[in-house]
């Protein structure tokens, strides 16, 4: 009789130590760079025995880790900031028109996002103008990819039904359709040094296509959240020239739903851990805490506001 005393005292002693908050975190194509940096921030939170033990899950991307969120399928995603603000104000793309998501708060912004225009070299693709007729990956269902490709175009007086063919893979098909001659281009929306391109790179001969600046201004006004970025010679094999494209920024999410401690507490086991911005280099060179939480397209989370706060960020 003692020793099942003594064992369920223990039990109620250790209850509170056995509570987990399981999280899962949505990213995109494992050949993009949303999946390693999720991945990188689910290790760091689950080393930090925070009583969060959280997963990344390979996604779709933007969009769909946004309706996730939305359903209760994800508790937390990344996605474009442009993304998140047409899903916040039920606006502006299909995916979201008359269809508001305001369960979604903001965790911080963690670096540019730049449009790839990727073309097989010999395809006669030199201009965004001459991607009309061509096979044309334009994203996985689901993607800010596909959202940028289509407002992109429309800069240019183009549309799908202008392609010959509007292709909507996930990266790694898009690649593989490139190296097998059935596509002649691809988008592809993320960080710099994406391995979808730096593969495509690899393997085959290609060429990024240019936005230009006017085009970049054009986009802007109408959609406030492109900025122009160049992507420096030298980040793929074979492109050594500087090629003028446009950018969003990346975005961490959580569910409205998620406790404030929660956010908090992967906050600091995150943006504290000097470990941070060596998950990718994109955050190495991009990630600033004292701009993470500026400009941003949708309400702070809670936990995320008391973080910055106590950090001197916001006040």
């Amino acid at each position: 009789m003692r020793r099942r005393l003594l064992f369920l005292a223990a039990l109620a002693l250790a209850g509170p130590a056995l509570a987990q908050t399981f999280i899962t975190i949505g990213s995109g194509s494992t050949t993009g760079v949303y999946f390693p940096v999720a991945t990188g921030i689910a290790r760091l939170v689950n080393d930090a025995n925070i009583g969060v033990r959280a997963n990344a899950r390979s996604t779709g991307g933007s969009v769909f880790n946004i309706n996730a969120i939305a359903s209760g399928e994800l508790q937390m995603g990344l996605a474009q900031n442009d993304i998140a603000y047409y899903a916040y104000q039920g606006c502006c793309i299909p995916a979201f028109d008359g269809r508001a998501v305001r369960s979604i708060r903001a965790v911080g912004i963690l670096y540019p996002e730049v449009v790839h225009v990727v073309a097989r070299a010999g395809a006669g693709i030199n201009t965004i103008a001459d991607l009309r007729g061509k096979r044309v990956v334009i994203g996985d269902v689901g993607s800010g990819t596909e959202q940028n490709a289509r407002q992109i175009l429309e800069a240019y007086g183009l549309s799908l039904s202008d392609l010959r063919e509007a292709i909507r893979v996930n990266p790694n098909n898009a690649l593989a359709l490139m190296q097998d001659g059935r596509a002649d281009a691809f988008f592809f929306t993320g960080g710099l040094g994406a391995s979808v391109v730096g593969q495509a790179a690899q393997t085959l001969r290609i060429q990024l296509v240019e936005v230009e600046y006017r085009r970049v201004q054009e986009l802007a006004r109408k959609y406030p959240f492109y900025r122009a970025f160049n992507i420096d010679g030298g980040v793929y094999r074979g492109v050594d020239v500087t090629t003028p494209s446009v950018a969003v920024l990346s975005m961490w999410l959580a569910a409205e739903g998620v406790s404030a401690d929660v956010v908090y507490n992967m906050m600091k086991a995150t943006f504290d851990n000097p470990e941070f911005k060596s998950i990718h280099p994109n955050l190495q060179r991009f990630f600033n805490l004292n701009t993470a939480a500026r400009n941003l397209p949708i309400p702070l989370h809670p936990g995320a506001e008391r973080y910055y706060r106590e950090k001197g960020v916001i006040r």
